[in-house]
């Protein structure tokens, strides 16, 4: 097989950018040099506050300079200390915004169906120590919220929500961004979602909200007055720029994304041994993964196997979240025994591959895909 009948000649990637209108985009970065107004938060930013504010729903939304930033802040700002219960199976900046502060990340497994976080799990790994959970609502599939807050209620802990996955999806009818504390947006260039760089943390509590806006901002209440401890986590305006265009094509983002993951699912049936993530139909959902299970067994090839044949064709599938966060420096030196209670992860990491999607994929792109997976087993 060569690239001419089945592979391509150009990469495919997971998560190349979705870009909105470059005339609109450019005509507002036209405007930001017209003011000289380049960040602290200036007019777009706060337009772009107000337009994710409403969208989702919710009564605040902060724009920061990037989801992990957010995820910081939001940790410090709920005053978590000591040990707080993360999911292993994410990406690393999730225990990361954890131990930067010197917190101990405890991992907890996940529901092998779902692949978000166990609540039996979760109350499990509560100790004297704990004071706060953040769950993650991985490929835009919310996390158990009511099950999570059910636990942090009756043990006293914060929570809290990564939701870097999950712009634009809900949760019975409930937009995620209104869940716990408060959650984290990541708008990252590989989100179907971007801002170049950026983030958001969204809340109710008006008091969280306030804090907040102080620690993003050196903790700077006006002119020459700092009040609280802060850090720079400024979104620029040239982000908020393109925040705002892109969220003009959101609904054609999300159709790009819903076709091609119908694409995948028709390309795909009847296949031994792979499953692709499912997605509940009565909920908003942003389609922004397309994530198989390779089960070797009845596939007949590994998941490694699969993803090194589909790199010799330019399809840069990605293992997700391969090896585990708690298998990454510094968690195997830092908590060598922690793999012993995450049996579903350690073998979730052996089996997701992520296969690229967006709108600079097209179906005929996913047909020829499907193609050369059928090949290989």
């Amino acid at each position: 097989m060569t690239p001419d009948d089945r592979g391509f000649r150009e990469p495919f990637h997971v998560g190349r950018p979705n870009l909105g209108d470059r005339e609109r985009f450019l005509e507002r970065v036209a405007a930001i040099f017209d003011r000289r107004w380049l960040t602290n938060n200036g007019p777009l930013v706060q337009e772009f506050e107000a337009r994710l504010a409403e969208f989702l729903g919710v009564r605040h939304a902060l724009a920061v300079c990037n989801g992990t930033i957010g995820l910081e802040l939001a940790v410090r700002a709920l005053g978590m200390q000591g040990e707080v219960i993360v999911p292993s199976f994410t990406f690393v900046a999730t225990a990361h915004a954890v131990q930067w502060q010197g917190i101990t990340p405890v991992f907890a497994d996940v529901d092998p169906r779902t692949h978000n976080m166990d609540p039996g799990a979760v109350e499990r790994a509560i100790t004297p120590r704990t004071t706060g959970i953040i769950g993650v609502h991985l490929w835009g599939r919310p996390c158990p919220v009511d099950a999570l807050a059910s636990l942090a209620r009756q043990h006293g802990l914060k929570l809290m929500f990564d939701a870097a996955h999950a712009f634009a999806c809900s949760q019975g009818g409930r937009m995620v961004g209104n869940f716990g504390d408060c959650e984290v947006f990541s708008f990252h260039a590989t989100k179907f979602f971007n801002t170049f760089e950026g983030g958001a943390i969204t809340t109710n509590d008006d008091a969280l909200a306030e804090r907040l806006r102080l620690m993003r901002n050196f903790g700077f209440a006006g002119y020459d007055n700092v009040v609280h401890i802060g850090t720079n986590g400024k979104m620029t305006e040239v982000c908020a720029a393109m925040g705002l265009t892109n969220l003009e094509s959101l609904d054609e983002f999300v159709a790009a994304n819903r076709r091609n993951y119908e694409a995948y699912r028709d390309g795909l049936a009847g296949i031994g041994g792979l499953t692709l993530t499912e997605y509940d139909g009565a909920e908003r959902c942003n389609f922004q993964y397309v994530a198989i299970e390779v089960d070797p067994a009845r596939f007949g090839r590994s998941r490694d196997d699969l993803c090194q044949a589909l790199h010799e064709h330019n399809i840069l599938a990605r293992r997700y979240f391969f090896p585990g966060s708690h298998n990454m420096e510094p968690y195997r030196t830092l908590y060598p025994g922690a793999g012993a209670n995450l049996p579903n992860t350690e073998a979730l990491c052996q089996r997701v591959l992520a296969l690229p999607t967006g709108t600079a994929v097209s179906v005929d792109d996913i047909r020829r895909i499907c193609v050369l997976i059928r090949a290989v087993t």
